[in-house]
């Protein structure tokens, strides 16, 4: 899962005045900082700690939400945010909380909430269609995008995120439009190299993707995206240990995009097999576990993770592995065979 952690740091700031517990006010700072690095699981002991012990209370609960967000437990989150004042911000990520725990039509009704407060705020769409990409809800996303571009048609990021959904739905034309618009309204930017890259990996032109995404990094757009995708791109051309430029290159990139941005699951997935083509069996472990539990639906992760649980001597692990895989599997086939049945648009997951 791609996390949302920047909403966090609204309420970092000079709220620890006159605060009747010291240990408490240590707590909640502490929070926050380990809130910003990510470490979500490491943060909520301190703000379970803080609780009944702070003078301002809405930071503590909003970030205590947000970490629940982050690790998974969603009902958590929708309980804390539920009883919070209505913002644009809590809206937002009630949104994202209800999408993780399967309630569409809630999750939509809170993004309806938040884009009535703050309808320019493109961040909102974003944020809320990245949560519907990692739950698989596809349509929903759209939806979520098209409300955005209603009120932002010109967002060049708000286009391209909805050419990716097409793309997952199978709607090439129509996604090749939307990564079309987002390099003519933001042209040289990092968002266009993104698009133009991602067009030619739905075309299956690998080479094209090295070239765009190695012109946008020289001219000093160290995305994320463009970075995985750069390395994902050597791997598919063949990069191997036996070619030691281009697969040292991959590695750098992948290893870029993971500092840059830990929470997205693809570059640990491909760092991942980078390590295990290198024999760095422990580090491909963690890297491929790590992107297991950002995104636990991503299908992808789960055959090298078996082969690094092999290689690891943890057979019991690699079985566990390999049925997860299968079951996600048979989840796929029975939602093609769905969609087929009533004539629906295909809305199949990530491989």
């Amino acid at each position: 899962m791609i996390l949302r952690i920047g909403l966090a740091l609204l309420f970092a700031g000079n709220l620890f005045s006159q605060q009747p517990d010291q240990q408490a006010e240590n707590d909640l700072r502490s929070g926050i900082a380990l809130t910003r690095e990510g470490q979500f699981q490491q943060a909520i002991p301190r703000f379970l700690s803080a609780r009944g012990h702070v003078t301002e209370t809405f930071p503590l609960e909003f970030n205590l939400a947000l970490c629940y967000v982050g690790t998974r437990e969603f009902k958590q989150a929708i309980q804390i945010l539920k009883q919070l004042r209505s913002s644009a911000e809590v809206n937002n990520l009630l949104s994202q909380a209800l999408i993780g725990d399967g309630q569409q039509e809630a999750a939509l009704k809170a993004l309806q909430d938040a884009a009535a407060l703050t309808p320019k705020n493109e961040k909102l769409y974003l944020l809320v269609s990245e949560a519907c990409l990692d739950e698989g809800f596809h349509e929903l996303g759209i939806q979520v995008l098209n409300i955005g571009l209603g009120n932002l048609p010109e967002s060049a990021r708000l286009h391209f995120e909805r050419g990716l959904f097409r793309s997952q739905m199978d709607l090439r034309e129509l996604a090749n439009q939307d990564f079309e618009l987002a390099q003519t309204l933001s042209p040289a930017s990092d968002i266009a190299y993104i698009a133009a890259a991602q067009q030619a990996f739905l075309s299956g032109d690998v080479q094209k993707v090295i070239r765009t995404a190695r012109e946008g990094i020289s001219r000093g757009h160290d995305h994320y995206l463009l970075l995985t995708m750069l390395g994902e791109a050597l791997l598919r051309a063949g990069a191997t240990p036996t070619t030691p430029d281009e697969f040292h290159e991959a590695q750098a990139t992948l290893e870029k995009a993971v500092a840059e941005r830990p929470t997205y699951s693809s570059a640990h997935i491909a760092l991942g097999r980078i390590y295990l083509a290198q024999q760095r069996t422990e580090e491909a472990v963690a890297q491929l576990e790590s992107a297991k539990h950002l995104d636990p639906r991503n299908r992808a992760v789960y055959s090298a993770l078996a082969t690094a649980y092999r290689r690891a001597g943890e057979p019991e692990k690699a079985r566990e592995a390999l049925a997860v895989l299968a079951e996600l599997n048979r989840q796929e086939a029975a939602r093609i065979g769905s969609a087929a049945g009533g004539h629906a648009r295909y809305t199949g997951g990530r491989n």
